[in-house]
């Protein structure tokens, strides 16, 4: 009489939830010591950006490139440090 060892069932990776993944990333950030802020623009401040040639007129609502030209606004008021 012989035993047989049943299968070892495959790792099944468990996707993560929502709030899982958003936990995740904020503690990377940490690390990183960064800080996730949400913030509000008038219109006259992505003016100015325009007026700074940090952003171009045609990509005023491009969110993402609007967060870039701040940061390089910010980059370049306040100094940038790795």
């Amino acid at each position: 009489m012989t035993a047989t060892v049943p299968p070892v069932p495959p790792v099944v990776r468990m996707a993560r939830s929502a709030a899982a993944e958003r936990m995740r990333l904020h503690r990377e950030r940490r690390r990183e010591g960064l800080r996730c802020l949400t913030i509000e623009l008038r219109e006259t401040e992505i003016d100015a950006l325009i007026r700074e040639g940090l952003l171009k007129p045609e990509t005023r609502n491009d969110l993402s490139a609007v967060s870039d030209a701040l940061y390089a606004f910010l980059d370049g008021t306040l100094g940038v440090t790795p």
